[in-house]
């Protein structure tokens, strides 16, 4: 995601939208000040998360969302890293 999605809790936030939709993964800052979230579960759950990914939290500004598949890697939770 790019935009402000830092310093508006949007890890946390994500991982509460997460854990609620029951997908595992994670969500992470990268130093370009992005976030990057991997998340993998059941498709309509997934679809829900990556909706929300779109709008974030209350005081984000999501302005761009790259998506695109990659291998399931089996994540049993969701976790911030």
């Amino acid at each position: 995601m790019k935009g402000r999605v830092h310093g508006v809790g949007f890890r946390w936030s994500c991982r509460a939208q997460a854990e609620k939709l029951g997908v595992a993964g994670w969500v992470r800052n990268l130093p370009d000040g992005t976030v990057e979230v991997a998340v993998e579960g059941d498709d309509h759950a997934v679809q829900q998360l990556v909706a929300w990914s779109h709008r974030g939290p209350l005081h984000a500004l999501v302005t761009d969302v790259d998506e695109h598949p990659e291998p399931v890697q089996g994540d049993a939770t969701f976790v911030i890293r």
